[in-house]
């Protein structure tokens, strides 16, 4: 099926869709559970349209590739484009909120460290980046108290609070537009808490946030 930003209820979002845009190490016990250190400014890396899909259908890992790890991010849809943007532009320019999944390919990303090269083959191939619906910016109340949980097989892996970011949605949003533009329909993953592992071909996955969204799906093998 052809990606199409969605809302909810399954009616298409008339937005474009482009990169999503991400943020490594924004959350403490992520960043010690695996062994990395504080980055002084955001760690950001980027994934291509070619890597977004619908979370609702079935997530399809690469096998021949060593383990692909969950990350569930609460993920920001972008209805107009930022350069250099204040708070207020940030806000302004938010079409609404889902939870997206960095897959991420971590033998590979292991080794692309320890050669010290830059991750895009870990995290950046096609359907790395499953996305939920996304809820209108206007139902939510705060940005900074959003409880979002993901379970494997009917046991909790994720829970994460974005009151633990270090660096909050806003403003990161806002530092991210003044190192490039951000566009229209582009997509912002704001960082993992602690509890990624590995999804196996055959597993149940439900991934919600708050009361705003659940959603039921499973693992294939790609």
């Amino acid at each position: 099926m052809t990606y199409r930003h969605v809302d909810m209820q399954g009616n298409v979002i008339p937005l474009p869709v482009s990169k999503v845009v991400c943020i490594g190490r924004n959350y403490l016990d992520h960043i010690q559970e695996m062994n990395a250190t504080v980055s002084e400014a955001p760690l950001l890396f980027m994934k291509p349209a070619a890597a977004i899909c619908h979370m609702h259908e079935p997530i399809a890992v690469p096998t021949d590739k060593g383990e692909c790890h969950n990350e569930l991010e609460v993920s920001v849809l972008l209805k107009s484009s930022l350069k250099n943007a204040s708070v207020d532009e940030v806000k302004s320019a938010i079409w609404g909120i889902g939870l997206g999944l960095d897959l991420t390919l971590r033998d590979v990303q292991a080794a692309l460290k320890k050669q010290g090269q830059p991750w895009e083959r870990a995290k950046s191939f096609d359907n790395s980046a499953p996305l939920s619906g996304f809820v209108p910016i206007e139902t939510v109340e705060d940005l900074e108290d959003l409880h979002f949980t993901l379970s494997i097989n009917g046991k909790v892996r994720q829970q994460g609070h974005t009151e633990l970011m270090l660096h909050k949605i806003i403003p990161l949003i806002a530092h991210m537009s003044s190192i490039f533009t951000l566009d229209s329909g582009d997509v912002v993953l704001t960082g993992t808490p602690k509890g990624v592992g590995e999804l196996c071909p055959g597993d149940t996955v439900v991934a919600s946030l708050d009361t705003h969204l659940d959603v039921n799906t499973e693992v294939v093998a790609q």
